[in-house]
Parts: C-alpha cells; sequence; structure tokens
C-alpha cells in the first residue's frame, strides 16, 4: 500500500510538472521570423538600437548579458573597433546562449558596420571577404559606410548574395558572389539546418522570405551628389544619412542650412524609393519623430519604451 501511494504521489507530481509547463510553453511568445526587425517592419512598427558595441562587446560573457537586452537590434561596430571576427563570433555564441529574447526570438537581432567604405566598386570587390566572415557569424544584416557609388552599392548586394537567389538580376543587379562553405556555421546561431539557411539567407524586402536587411551610410558630400542613383539599388532596406560625417564634410554645424538640405535630400530619396529613414529617437521626441514615419533609430531604454506604448506595439521587448 505504501509502495502504490509512493506510485501515485509521483505520477501526480509529474502530471503537475507536464501541465505547468504546457501552460508556460503555450504562454511563450512565438516569433514569426528569424531576424526580428523585419517581423517590426511587416508590421509597420518602429525599431529601437542600441550600440555600437566596442571592445568588450566582442565576448562570450557580453552576449550573454545582452541576450536580453531591451533594444531590437544591436549595432556592432567593426568600422572604427578592431575587424575581429572571433570576437563577434565569440558575441554571437553568447547571445544564442542568452536567448531567447523576450519577443520569443533566438537572439537580439544584430547588424555589423565593417571597415570598408563605399566608395567605388573596385573597392568592394577586393573586400568582399570582410561582408562573407562576418556573414558566417550569423549576424542578420550589414551597414555600409560612406556608400558613396551606386556601383559600390550593386557590388555590395551582389557580395552578400548567393547565386541561387534571383530577385532584381537583370534588373539592376548582377548575380550572387557569396559563397556557400559559412552556411553551417551560420545555420547553428539562427537555429536552423544549413539548407534553411541557404534559402533565407538573402536581403529582404527584394526578397521577402530572406533574413538579411542591408543598410547604407549616406554621410558625406559625395554620396548625397549620387543619392538618387544610390538608394535606386535593389536590396537596399534601410538608410541614414550620418550626421556627424556628413557635418565634417559640408564643413558646416547641425543647424546649418547646407546640413539640414543634406539631410533633407537624403531623407526624401530614400521616402521616393521606399528605403526605410533611420534617425535618432530620444525620451522627448520619440513621438514626434515616430509622427513623421521613421521607423528605426538609436534609442534609450525610456525612449523606446515610450514609442512602444504610443504605437501600442504587441510585440514584447
Amino acid at each position: 500500500m505504501k509502495n502504490l501511494r509512493t506510485r501515485l504521489s509521483c505520477l501526480s507530481l509529474c502530471a503537475c510538472l507536464f501541465f505547468s509547463c504546457s501552460i508556460l510553453s503555450a504562454q511563450a511568445p512565438k516569433a514569426k521570423r528569424i531576424n526580428k526587425v523585419i517581423e517590426l517592419w511587416q508590421q509597420k512598427e518602429p525599431v529601437y538600437f542600441t550600440g555600437p558595441h566596442e571592445g568588450i562587446a566582442g565576448t562570450y560573457e557580453q552576449g550573454m548579458k545582452d541576450a536580453q537586452t531591451y533594444a531590437d537590434y544591436i549595432s556592432y561596430d567593426m568600422e572604427h573597433a578592431p575587424f575581429d571576427v572571433k570576437c563577434l563570433a565569440e558575441y554571437r555564441r553568447g547571445l544564442a546562449a542568452g536567448g531567447p529574447t523576450k519577443s520569443g526570438h533566438r537572439t537580439p537581432a544584430v547588424i555589423v558596420n565593417v571597415p570598408v567604405n563605399g566608395t567605388d566598386e573596385a573597392t568592394i570587390r577586393a573586400n568582399a571577404w570582410m561582408f562573407h566572415q562576418v556573414l558566417t557569424t550569423g549576424v542578420h544584416g550589414i551597414l555600409l559606410c560612406h556608400a558613396d557609388s551606386p556601383g559600390a552599392v550593386r557590388a555590395f548586394v551582389e557580395a552578400v548574395r548567393l547565386p541561387i537567389h534571383k530577385q532584381g538580376v537583370d534588373k539592376g543587379l548582377g548575380e550572387g558572389r557569396r559563397g556557400v562553405h559559412g552556411n553551417t556555421t551560420a545555420a547553428k546561431i539562427w537555429g536552423i539546418s544549413a539548407e534553411e539557411y541557404q534559402r533565407k539567407s538573402d536581403v529582404w524586402p527584394l526578397n521577402p522570405d530572406g533574413e538579411l536587411v542591408l543598410g547604407l551610410k549616406l554621410e558625406d558630400k559625395y554620396a548625397l551628389a549620387n543619392v538618387d542613383e544610390i538608394v535606386k539599388i535593389p536590396g537596399i532596406a534601410f538608410a541614414e544619412g550620418g550626421p556627424g560625417d556628413m557635418q565634417v564634410s559640408l564643413n558646416a554645424r547641425a543647424t546649418d542650412p547646407a546640413f539640414l538640405q543634406a539631410e533633407a535630400k537624403v531623407g526624401a530619396a530614400c521616402k521616393a524609393h521606399n528605403i526605410i529613414f533611420m534617425t535618432g529617437f530620444t525620451p522627448k521626441n520619440v513621438i514626434d519623430v515616430i509622427k513623421q514615419g521613421t521607423l528605426v533609430g538609436r534609442a534609450t531604454q525610456e525612449a523606446a519604451e515610450i514609442g512602444r506604448k504610443y504605437t501600442k506595439r504587441e510585440m514584447p521587448w
């Protein structure tokens, strides 16, 4: 009788544990996409990012810590910080180990600034290996700095794409130049098979099923002169005016008419070609900036919470 009671108690405990786990599993948010940024943009929700991260960010431990960030994506700087792919890979591993996020995504999205400038096509072709090595770590996007010429931007998009993806080819783009040998490593970080990674590792919104986003820094007088042609290149999701470098390039302050006109020109070109324009959110301006149609910007946790409340975002952090 005693043994029977013990067995019944054990069965009862197991049933309770199973029921509790089932409830928790049902309540846990489920991500619809690998890249949280794309999922939010498809809902017309603003995206709030933090960074750039430098130095200590390239550690497994920092990745574990940042896995629960308030931000929708993390800007990882390799433009002015060392181009250390090993540190980036360790950081990505830490993010995966510390996840999933509160929104149900395996990791926060990570977008990397690479240390090659988009001055011309030849420069991008010669340095495409940087994009390839960064993508192998399982990041979700790349931001090209000093994107000055249409040829450079076209080469950038082609360098990131696998040749199996055909959207836009012969319509402003050539065939993709990326190889497949980093797919297995990146797929592990995304939590999918290498075959699935190959299908999903393409640029959105050109490929609706793609999980990578490419951005441009149109941040000097050379980019400004070519901006209308640059933003016509297929495969770009977002862009910014790069206010710091633009001011230096124009020898103008943030309040000078030349700088304000430059920002307005970049913003207008992006809007005309359905490119998401990046700016900055503060607790004081976030609602007004959202009303202007902005869908991405750097933000503190306070600014992000104000913005999310204003748009009544349903997705958790």
